[in-house]
């Protein structure tokens, strides 16, 4: 993707006012993000699924952008992940899940399993309460520190 293209799709989001832009060409791959949080410049970087490569452009943040707002988050303990893995929220698939939204839980109580390097790790409640909010789906893929529940 050649630079006058890159500066047109820049100039194509500071004008639309819209935060994000993400445009697929063959092997290359470009995002361009625009925030206006701190009023700084914001990157399109170029990347090719092999070999990467960067090229960034920059451009001057407008003051008229569209501010991204975050989702409010529940009020309580979010249980975070341990590891890295594939969580599951039943023991066995079709079972019934550990816990559901509403349901109480007690400090030690089995929460979920995370599935990493074919063991399977079974997440408990470091914490009693209500369980306010489930935040991952079962069966996907989670991070380290990744918030999975809320217990309140």
């Amino acid at each position: 993707m050649d630079l006058r293209k890159l500066k047109k799709l820049i100039d194509l989001v500071q004008e639309s006012g819209i935060a994000e832009l993400e445009i697929t060409e063959g092997e290359e791959r470009v995002r361009i993000t625009h925030t206006v949080a701190n009023s700084g410049p914001f990157y399109a970087q170029p990347q090719m699924m092999m070999p990467s490569y960067a090229m960034p452009a920059t451009a001057v943040a407008s003051p008229a952008a569209a501010v991204v707002a975050e989702p409010a988050a529940p009020d309580g303990h979010v249980v975070k992940s341990p590891m890295v893995g594939t969580l599951y929220r039943s023991p066995t698939p079709g079972a019934k899940s550990f816990v559901e939204i509403g349901q109480t839980v007690n400090t030690g109580d089995t929460l979920c399993i995370i599935e990493a390097m074919k063991l399977m790790n079974e997440i408990e409640a470091d914490q009693g309460g209500v369980i306010k909010a489930i935040l991952i789906e079962n069966g996907q893929p989670v991070e380290y520190g990744e918030p999975l529940f809320i217990i309140g």
